[in-house]
């Protein structure tokens, strides 16, 4: 079957979180909450200096959640107001290398707002576990890569796959010659992934370029065919024949969460040799939102790597917990496992801890029960009025 190429699209430009307001309109809109992830690949040799004034821009918007920056880009997950979350990303684009974010949004339930507009910069209890990020709180990381594949000659910046719109992308998955390969690990997969798709089953990101070497017994990048040799047709002369891998699928594609991993993953399989590299743009997450569940061949629910642990179809939220102990989505079904234990380990990872971590998890626990947040109501902090406020602050301004 030939795959047509008006089914396949190239990186599309910024996409708004909105098209009829700007930052600092009176739009109520304005003010409602959003969770927005957010990548982008480029040259960025300097990028710790955008950590501080990117750091302080969110705390004066009350932006929380992640975002890392390394030599080779952005990567991202914020919730806060939409015209704040709209203000930081305009900060992160002023810079002209970091322009045409990868932007995939996602709505946040009215009971989540009312947790998060109920809580001010007085409240000691911050937002909770209840709330999709802590308000509070957001962390700028600075890491060697924005998603860590341990391969630094890998890179989409200079080559990647052919980008492939939610809406076709079931035409290509359906074609028997297709492979259709999952680029997450393990825990993801476990709850959800499109019917037919092939799991490497892999733990971490890093352990994929070992599987497909494994799945598909690919030649070093310098030898990408095996070599034949054969006779001329007088007999005196030989020359060698390129033989392609007969391991190799003729086309393969691959999907993950918001698409930032099959990137470096599409990168990776050109530079061995595959010839036709697709990937789904935007991610699960976009396909879920765009792609009708009537219409729809994904299967189960998505990870996401906030507090709302899953989504299905319209990103509504989902039906997953998580386990603290392991970070892992936990069914009804796991929490009615002898295993389970709130706060401390789930049928996943008890086996796999030792009597004194759980207790150490236990304390952590009861410290959530008492006072809502890890290290009591103010977390550590001293109010200006109380003894030694100045050495107190000091030292959370240095581990900040």
């Amino acid at each position: 079957m030939t795959i047509s190429r008006c089914f396949f699209s190239g990186p599309s430009d910024l996409i708004p979180l909105s098209q009829n307001h700007e930052p600092g309109s009176n739009d109520p809109d304005s003010q409602s909450l959003v969770v927005v992830s957010f990548y982008k690949f480029a040259d960025f040799p300097d990028y710790a200096r955008l950590r501080t004034p990117l750091k302080e821009l969110c705390q004066e918007l009350r932006v929380s959640g992640g975002i890392i920056l390394a030599p080779e880009g952005v990567n991202g997950s914020i919730c806060g107001t939409r015209e704040s979350v709209e203000r930081v990303l305009v900060f992160i684009q002023s810079d002209s290398r970091l322009k045409g974010l990868r932007q995939v949004e996602s709505p946040v339930s009215p009971e989540e707002e009312a947790i998060h507009h109920g809580h001010t910069s007085s409240s000691p209890l911050a937002a909770g576990e209840d709330a999709p990020f802590r308000w509070d709180h957001v962390r700028v990381k600075l890491k060697k890569e924005i998603v860590t594949l341990g391969m630094p000659s890998v890179s989409p910046i200079e080559s990647v796959g052919t980008y492939v719109n939610p809406r076709d992308w079931n035409t290509l998955i359906s074609d028997p010659d297709t492979m259709v390969i999952d680029v997450r690990n393990n825990y993801e997969t476990r709850i959800g992934k499109f019917k037919g798709a092939v799991d490497p089953c892999t733990t971490a990101f890093r352990e994929f370029p070992s599987w497909v070497e494994d799945q598909f017994q690919v030649p070093d990048i310098d030898d990408r065919h095996s070599k034949v040799e054969a006779n001329g047709p007088s007999g005196g002369t030989k020359k060698q024949v390129e033989t392609p891998d007969p391991k190799m699928p003729q086309r393969v594609a691959m999907y993950c969460t918001g698409g930032i991993r099959c990137e470096k993953a599409s990168s990776y399989l050109l530079s061995k040799g595959f010839k036709e590299v697709y990937h789904l743009e935007g991610g699960i997450l976009k396909y879920l939102e765009d792609v009708p569940k009537s219409e729809s061949l994904w299967e189960g629910e998505c990870f996401v790597f906030d507090k709302r642990v899953s989504v299905e179809h319209g990103l509504a939220q989902g039906n997953f917990k998580l386990c603290y102990g392991c970070k892992q989505p936990v069914s009804d079904a796991d929490m009615e496992a002898p295993e389970w234990e709130y706060g401390v380990c789930c049928p996943h990872c008890s086996s796999l801890k030792s009597e004194e971590e759980k207790e150490r998890a236990r304390a952590r626990q009861r410290q959530f029960e008492t006072w809502g947040v890890i290290g009591g109501p103010n977390q550590g902090r001293r109010t200006t009025s109380d003894p030694g406020s100045v050495g107190n602050s000091s030292r959370l301004s240095s581990s900040a």
